[in-house]
C-alpha cells in the first residue's frame, strides 16, 4: 500500500481492533457553486454530454460503431461492383477503410492519452451498494451543489464513489459498503462513526492511497477499491483577526483502479472542494 501526504506531519485515528434530473443534451456547461461571488472565477465542470440515454450504451464509443458500420458498406461496395472498379475508386476505398480504422481505433487512442490502459479501466465492484443520501438539515441551495458536485466527480474522475461532508452534513453518491436493511437516517449515522472513527473531520491536508487503503480501517469502502482521495475543505483565516483556519469538511473519492487520480485531477477535484468554503448550511 502506496500513501502519498502534501504534510508528512498529519495523523490519522487508528482503530484499537483491525478489522452518476433527465439527461440533457449538451457538450460542455460552464457552472458555479458558489452564485453569492459574480466575479469569482468560474470553473468548466463539463458535467452535460451528448447521450441517446440508451441504458448500458457508452457513447465515447460512438466512432468506433460508425468506423464499424462504414467500413463494412465500403467492403460490401468493394465486391459488389469489383468488375468495374476503376483506379480511383480503389483509392477512395483505401482511403476510406483508413479513416474507419482511425475512427475505430479512436476511443482507444483517446483513453491511451489520459492514462489508461485497457487493463486498467474502472469497473463497477461486486460488493456494495449504489446509493444517493444527504442529510435534510441544510438548505435548497446546498443540496443542488452538493447533488451536482457528486455528479460531476463521478462523471468526469475514474471514481465509484464519493462523500462530501460539510460541517457535519453529508452527501454520499455512488457505490458504498452500508449496514444491510438500514434506513437513510442509520446509512448518514453509520457514516458519521466511521468519519469520527477514522478521524476524517480534522485532516487538514490532502490524503492519497494510489494503491488501496486498508479494508479494515474503511470499512464503508466496498470490495475491489484501490485508490481513495480525500481533499479537505479548509476555511482560510480572516486577516483582520486572530482566528485560525477552519476545518469545514472534505471531499472523499475512491476508485476501483490503481494511481486513478493524476496531478491534474487532484488539483481539479481541489477547486470543487474550495467551491464548499464559507457555504451556509
Amino acid at each position: 500500500m502506496s500513501l502519498l501526504l502534501s504534510n508528512p506531519l498529519i495523523q490519522l485515528k487508528v482503530p484499537t481492533r483491525p478489522r452518476a434530473k433527465t439527461t440533457k443534451n449538451s457538450f460542455s456547461i460552464s457552472a458555479r457553486l458558489d452564485n453569492s461571488q459574480p466575479r469569482e472565477q468560474e470553473l468548466n465542470l463539463s458535467v452535460l454530454r451528448f447521450t441517446f440515454g440508451i441504458p448500458g450504451f457508452d457513447e465515447s464509443y460512438l466512432p468506433r460503431w460508425i468506423g464499424y458500420g462504414f467500413g463494412s458498406l465500403l467492403v460490401l461496395n468493394h465486391f459488389a461492383f469489383s468488375n468495374s472498379a476503376t483506379s480511383a475508386q480503389l483509392r477512395s476505398e483505401a482511403l476510406g477503410l483508413a479513416l474507419a480504422a482511425f475512427s475505430v481505433a479512436l476511443p482507444y487512442l483517446g483513453k491511451f492519452l489520459k492514462g489508461a490502459t485497457p487493463l486498467d479501466q474502472k469497473t463497477l465492484p461486486e460488493s456494495g451498494e449504489q446509493i444517493f443520501i444527504m442529510s435534510q438539515n441544510i438548505s435548497d441551495g446546498l443540496k443542488e451543489n452538493l447533488a451536482w458536485a457528486t455528479y460531476v466527480l463521478l462523471r468526469n474522475t475514474n471514481s465509484i464513489s464519493v462523500l462530501i461532508s460539510i460541517r457535519g452534513e453529508l452527501c454520499m453518491r455512488g457505490y458504498w459498503n452500508t449496514p444491510d436493511g438500514a434506513s437513510k437516517t442509520q446509512v448518514l449515522q453509520w457514516f458519521d462513526r466511521q468519519i469520527e472513527r477514522i478521524g476524517l473531520s480534522d485532516l487538514k491536508d490532502g490524503l492519497y492511497f494510489p494503491q488501496g487503503a486498508d479494508a479494515g480501517q474503511w470499512e464503508m469502502l466496498p470490495e475491489g477499491t484501490f485508490s481513495l482521495f480525500v481533499q479537505p475543505v479548509i476555511q482560510a483565516p480572516n486577516s483582520s483577526s486572530n482566528e485560525m483556519e477552519k476545518v469545514e469538511g472534505f471531499v472523499l473519492l475512491a476508485s476501483s483502479i490503481r494511481y486513478a487520480y493524476s496531478d491534474k485531477d487532484r488539483a481539479w477535484i481541489r477547486a470543487i472542494a474550495n467551491k464548499f468554503k464559507g457555504k451556509s448550511l
